[in-house]
């Protein structure tokens, strides 16, 4: 059975967290956010110490360390741009980290954490749970076996309504959650490379705290891309009756993948505990990518853009 610490226990991926814990027969014995609103703990762990106070909660941690009843991982769940520094909190007392994306804000902060993989021999997983969707699984699986001479036509739209609160929460504020892109996008970014292969040439043609649109040419693939949190976007049907749509299409072929994501945390439990996660390698390439994206100047609706793009104002 191995044994667990999570920080931010009260945010929303939290309970996934919970949830996969328990459900690999490990065990939560600390928690720690600076919110008390972590009745969510009842359900799975009540038993698990809970602190408001980074200090008393790693205090606690090195006590079972020193009682050689320590953790084995911590899960970080925090807003993004603490994830540093809390991944080299796990780090520091000698456990695993499982950490939310996006690891880092900057993809130069993926060499100082290599290096302190080298030194303490420890593991830093990233949770990149698309790659272990059924849907998504399947058309990586079929695009690897096609033997193409030109590059596949994809559109990919994400539209998940947030509500007011977003943009006065830290993940309405680009420096700590690194933007619409980042914090909303990078999941569907790191399936496109993992699908597509590496990118070759970025396009913005709109950013801003709602929206995101722009083209990606990659290895294998000519990408146009919509991101939104505005419920406005979604399709008149699914207004009312739908939190997110998700759709990629390839070749004109479209796979809608709005279902199946309940087990995904498992999964990529499930994976971390055999020693199959995906490490610091894995996440880099994304994290590079959605930077780039949120640092270049939105060129304005030029070539390639994606269709839903064309009813942004400038």
């Amino acid at each position: 059975m191995k044994k667990f610490g999570l920080i931010g226990v009260a945010g929303f991926v939290a309970p996934k967290h919970l949830e996969a814990i328990s459900r690999t027969g490990s065990h939560l014995l600390a928690a720690m956010d600076r919110s008390d609103s972590v009745g969510i703990l009842d359900r799975f762990f009540p038993q698990a110490g809970f602190f408001t106070d980074i200090d008393r909660f790693d205090s606690y941690l090195e006590q079972l360390r020193r009682e050689k009843s320590g953790i084995d991982y911590l899960s970080v769940c925090t807003p993004n741009h603490l994830h540093d520094e809390h991944v080299r909190l796990g780090l520091k007392h000698n456990a695993d980290v499982i950490c939310e994306k996006p690891l880092v804000l900057d993809p130069g902060g993926i060499e100082p954490l290599v290096e302190l993989e080298k030194e303490t021999g420890r593991r830093i997983f990233n949770l990149l749970q698309l790659r272990l969707h059924p849907d998504i699984i399947r058309l990586q699986e079929k695009q690897k076996g096609l033997d193409r001479n030109s590059k596949a036509e994809v559109e990919l739209v994400y539209i998940t309504p947030r509500g007011r609160w977003y943009h006065n929460s830290w993940k309405g504020d680009e420096q700590r959650s690194g933007g619409i892109a980042t914090n909303i996008g990078i999941h569907f970014f790191d399936m496109l490379l993992w699908i597509f292969g590496p990118v070759q040439h970025i396009a913005v043609h709109h950013y801003d705290k709602e929206r995101a649109a722009g083209y990606l040419e990659l290895q294998k693939a000519r990408v146009r891309w919509f991101l939104s949190i505005n419920e406005a976007d979604l399709p008149a049907d699914r207004v009312g009756k739908s939190h997110s749509f998700r759709q990629i299409s390839v070749e004109g072929e479209t796979v809608e993948f709005s279902t199946g994501f309940t087990d995904l945390h498992i999964k990529a439990y499930e994976a971390i505990l055999a020693g199959k996660g995906f490490g610091l390698e894995e996440a880099f390439p994304s994290i590079e990518l959605v930077h780039n994206i949120r640092t270049q100047k939105p060129s304005g609706l030029k070539n390639d853009f994606h269709p839903m793009a064309a009813f942004l104002k400038q």
